[in-house]
């Protein structure tokens, strides 16, 4: 008989948080290969091993002495169940410190992190909501009882309640751009709070729904006037890439640029259109602005990217040091590297995209086996 208190579920946020205090765990994942291989848990002390569930069904005894008796065991899977079918047995077999992820890879997909990224000179601050499994990186800003949520995903509860939480009207939502590797949730949070929502117009040409045009020239705010939020034109990724100066310190770059890479810009087929407009921004608007600007993108590749407390940044300065698409000064090189050899194209980009025009609305089961799996922006992996 199972031992029930020994075996104990671990929720997304609780591995979220030991994976960001940098605490020692082994994940058994009972995936099959090809879904392991295309995505899995990662961090700086995590250690991985995958072993599909069909290969335990009758039985752990072939994995039993890789299974550390010394150390944190999580077992996981797609949704839940095999994962916690393995981890039974495991304990069944005298094996202690054993629990399983509660609502599998999807719920690791779905879990949001708030990190404080700094404050501002109203005595607001900005907050940078990590999606550590999927690596999605959602803003807002607050300001004297009102709020902008920029790049916001479609769990959009979690913006209604931080906002609660920290006595906020959410007035704004944002999108940087039409996104095509997550459902966007900011149509839906401008519905649920009466805010309005933002969109850069040259991505809005098949859109099917009412939107604000977010252009250089329509100077947002938050506050009472206090934080102006500057949208800067910087195609590339998309056509309509639109980039946001906050309180004159922060650069919300979307997924033209990334802490380790930039954005790739084939995700709606015109890569050898846009290839230009990708590098104009890159090595010319965006060399215009101060050196001093906190880069906050709209996403991350690898957990190696998270710095103190989890949040994901960089000086403008030190990226044109550091990043290596911005240091590409062969034209013709540059324009191989970011339309040839790419990573995978998201899963499901082409329906997440029509999704976000508002041109097809599936179920909520549809959306999430829609977003399993990396985000795939970046030119580099």
């Amino acid at each position: 008989m199972t031992n029930q208190v020994e075996l104990q579920g671990m929720s997304a946020a609780s591995l979220t948080q030991k994976i960001l205090n940098h605490e020692p765990i082994f994940i058994l994942d009972v995936r099959n290969e090809s879904g392991f291989n295309d995505w899995k848990i990662e961090g700086h002390h995590v250690h991985v091993m995958n072993t599909p569930y069909f290969d335990l069904i009758d039985g752990v005894d072939a994995v039993l002495d890789q299974i550390p008796d010394n150390q944190e065991v999580l077992v996981v899977c797609a949704k839940e169940g095999s994962s916690r079918f393995v981890a039974e047995q495991l304990v069944e077999q005298g094996k202690s410190n054993i629990s399983y992820l509660i609502g599998g890879m999807k719920s690791w997909s779905e879990h949001l992190e708030p990190v404080k990224i700094g404050g501002m000179k109203d005595g607001g601050a900005i907050y940078q909501f990590v999606r550590i499994g999927k690596g999605c990186l959602s803003y807002m800003v607050i300001s004297n009882g009102e709020a902008a949520v920029i790049d916001a995903v479609r769990m959009t509860e979690v913006f209604e309640e931080f906002a609660r939480e920290h006595k906020a009207t959410i007035k704004h939502t944002i999108d940087t751009h039409l996104h095509a590797d997550h459902i966007s949730g900011g149509r839906q949070l401008a519905e649920k709070t009466g805010g309005s929502y933002w969109l850069p117009p040259k991505d809005a040409t098949e859109v099917v729904f009412p939107f604000e045009k977010l252009e250089e020239g329509n100077h947002l705010v938050v506050g009472n006037t206090e934080i102006k939020i500057q949208p800067i034109y910087s195609p590339g990724h998309t056509i309509g890439s639109t980039s946001l100066i906050v309180d004159d310190h922060y650069l919300l770059s979307g997924d033209i640029l990334f802490v380790k890479s930039i954005g790739r810009p084939d995700l709606a087929g015109k890569a050898e259109d846009w290839v230009a407009d990708l590098r104009s921004t890159l090595y010319e608007r965006y060399k215009q602005l101060s050196n001093d600007l906190i880069v906050l993108p709209a996403h991350f590749g690898k957990v190696t990217e998270l710095g103190a407390g989890g949040q994901v940044s960089a000086r403008l300065g030190d990226l044109y040091q550091e990043n290596p698409g911005l240091n590409i000064q062969d034209e013709s090189l540059f324009r191989r590297t970011v339309t040839e050899n790419l990573p995978p194209q998201p899963n499901a980009y082409q329906e997440i995209r029509q999704t976000n025009m508002g041109k097809v609305t599936p179920t909520y089961e549809e959306q999430r086996e829609m977003e399993i799996g990396p985000n795939r922006c970046a030119v580099h992996n």
